[in-house]
């Protein structure tokens, strides 16, 4: 019978669902909301509010996180990258296979944003260089990244979490490779789908003619090489402060640097606040056009060269970049006025790319999202400090990064050593992934504060605050109840039937609930169905968390909307070629577990 403990869980779940969907507050909020008021209702104890914090789930992806930071910062990743774009020749097919495949080999043991993070920068000078349109690339990259995650039991976050909800039921654990068959069977699927129908479902077309998808340096300032220097006349209305004056909203002209005192005082990047002077010097970026407009205005001197910022601004000292708002970045969901972006990096901001529009005027206020594309100006050895902080992912190729090439071979084995103790069946998997990271550590790979950057702190907080709710959900007979009554209305169906009806409820929920959250409210629903029905209760979790990372159809996923500003995707654009995906994931998962697990039909 409903009790008020199940009616209050499940006001608690809708109430979820319904901040996920309308993104009020971000998702690991909406998770800490949920963490909160279970114990307060009185569905969860204190200690079972906070017990995701220790978990299996959690630790394991703090210590995946780490390893592949590692690997990363020694250069290994990007000793992968280069052969393989090497090896894509001119061909478009080659390019998608070899990279896209590629990327679902490395999602399979670190996070799948950090792989196709690490493809990102060079598939699109691949692209450029030959004349193909990163659109026709990067959903494939992004898919398989997803996929790839699906290729061992530490690649995604719902599968390293499925053990830890099977274990309320006192299921067998599933092992590293376990779900391996199943994930190669949809790599392949998703390879040959880009293979065969990649050109009737991926926007824009390749050869050389093929448009570019991020911010053309050519077409809007020529190149980085042509600054513009310009003087104010000694007698000029204009003791004013940049913001008042207005340059960029009124002519889409960026000063760059000013200039004071004949050029004894230097400003390289100068904020909002910046005074301007009569007799100064400054540089700027825009078009001619413009800038002859600005400077007809203020009665300026437009200079043939370079003078005053010879040295400074030089193409050897200076130039243009392309950067994108990675995830966890400190820059999201902020404007550049708000961190003070110029007076805090050094570095001008040109222009903002979202989606298929660029923003020229007014960027300082536009709040920033995860994928948005910005372009930069600015002396290279502030790059440097920028690429640092990785608040900024660098598109264009900057050679500023300090890579840790001579702890490459101890980053390996310190990887193997974790590996080697999962495959061990012995020791737990988030205590033999734990000891790889802290070998990491320990032998200088990479170091604490490190560490602690690279952890998506978000995705930490949206498992341990989501736990919670899978142990009420559990506990209050609330999975039972719901099982019972879909099992009623689906009737007495088959063991295969029963897995399918479970996939598409999870590829629902996974449109508009976060994979975590997908994966912590149907396993024991999925679980309480299989027993009921009399079915394999392993594959029905399984298929849950495989069936969570279905999420092509809208750019809901951060992989998809990662690829989304580099690409100039549309939501059409992830409709189009997400759909048919949808099925075609669905069919192979059932079909694979049908295989590979020996389901009755």
């Amino acid at each position: 019978m409903l009790t008020t403990d199940m009616m209050l869980v499940m006001a608690v779940i809708a109430a979820a669902v319904f901040l996920f969907v309308v993104e009020w507050v971000r998702v690991d909020v909406v998770a800490i909301i949920v963490m909160v008021s279970l114990p307060l209702l009185g569905l969860v104890t204190g200690q079972e509010a906070f017990m995701g914090f220790s978990s299996n789930a959690v630790i394991s992806i703090i210590a995946v996180i780490i390893i592949g930071a590692g690997l990363d910062g020694t250069g290994i990743m990007n000793k992968v990258a280069k052969p393989i774009t090497r090896l894509a020749g001119n061909s478009e097919a080659r390019l998608i296979a070899l990279v896209s495949g590629t990327v679902a080999l490395i999602s399979s043991c670190m996070q799948n944003i950090g792989a196709v993070a690490l493809f990102l920068p060079a598939t699109q000078r691949v692209c450029k260089k030959l004349g193909i349109a990163p659109s026709r690339v990067l959903i494939p990259l992004g898919f398989l990244g997803i996929i790839g995650g699906c290729l061992t039991l530490v690649g995604s976050s719902p599968l390293i979490l499925l053990n830890d909800l099977m274990a309320t039921k006192n299921l067998k654990p599933f092992g590293l490779f376990d779900v391996t068959p199943v994930g190669a069977a949809l790599v392949i699927a998703a390879l040959a789908y880009f293979a065969f129908f990649g050109k009737l479902v991926l926007p824009s077309t390749s050869g050389k003619t093929a448009p570019s998808q991020t911010i053309d340096f050519g077409k809007i300032y020529s190149s980085a090489n042509e600054l513009i220097e310009l003087k104010f006349p000694k007698e000029c209305d204009c003791e004013k402060t940049l913001e008042q004056m207005a340059i960029r909203p009124n002519y889409l002209v960026t000063v760059v640097a000013v200039a004071k005192q004949g050029g004894k005082k230097k400003i390289m990047a100068p904020t909002w606040e910046t005074i301007i002077s009569p007799n100064d010097d400054i540089a700027v970026v825009g078009s001619r056009e413009n800038v002859m407009r600005f400077a007809e205005d203020y009665s300026m001197t437009i200079k043939d060269k370079l003078e005053i910022f010879e040295d400074e601004l030089s193409s050897s000292s200076s130039g243009m970049v392309e950067t994108i708002v990675p995830p966890m970045s400190k820059l999201e969901g902020k404007s550049m006025k708000e961190v003070h972006f110029r007076a805090k990096y050094q570095v001008n901001p040109i222009a903002v790319k979202r989606q298929d529009k660029v923003y020229y005027g007014g960027i300082s206020n536009i709040i920033l999202r995860q994928g948005d594309v910005l372009l930069l100006q600015g002396i290279f050895e502030k790059f440097a400090i920028l690429k640092e902080t990785k608040d900024l992912a660098f598109l264009t190729p900057i050679e500023t990064e300090v890579m840790k090439t001579q702890k490459s071979g101890m980053a390996l084995l310190c990887f193997a050593v974790a590996l080697l103790l999962v495959l061990s069946g012995k020791v737990k998997l988030s205590l033999a992934l734990m000891t790889g990271a802290l070998g990491m550590i320990l032998t200088g790979v990479i170091n604490i504060d490190e560490a602690y950057r690279a952890v998506d702190w978000r995705t930490v907080f949206l498992l341990a605050g989501l736990i919670p709710l899978g142990v009420a959900t559990e506990k209050s007979g609330t999975a039972a109840y719901i099982a019972n009554h879909i099992l009623k209305m689906i009737g007495d169906v088959s063991p295969i039937v029963l897995l399918t009806v479970i996939g598409l409820l999870t590829s629902a929920f996974t449109l508009v609930v976060s994979n975590v959250g997908a994966t912590v409210l149907l396993v024991p629903l999925a679980i309480n169905m299989a027993l009921g029905a009399g079915a394999d209760p392993r594959m029905a979790a399984l298929t849950v968390a495989v069936a969570a990372s279905n999420a092509f159809v809208l750019p809901t996923h951060q992989v998809n909307a990662y690829i989304m500003g580099p690409g100039g995707y549309r939501t059409m654009d992830y409709i189009k070629a997400g759909s048919i995906m949808t099925f075609l994931y669905l069919a192979v998962m059932i079909g694979a577990i049908y295989i590979f697990y020996g389901i009755s039909a």
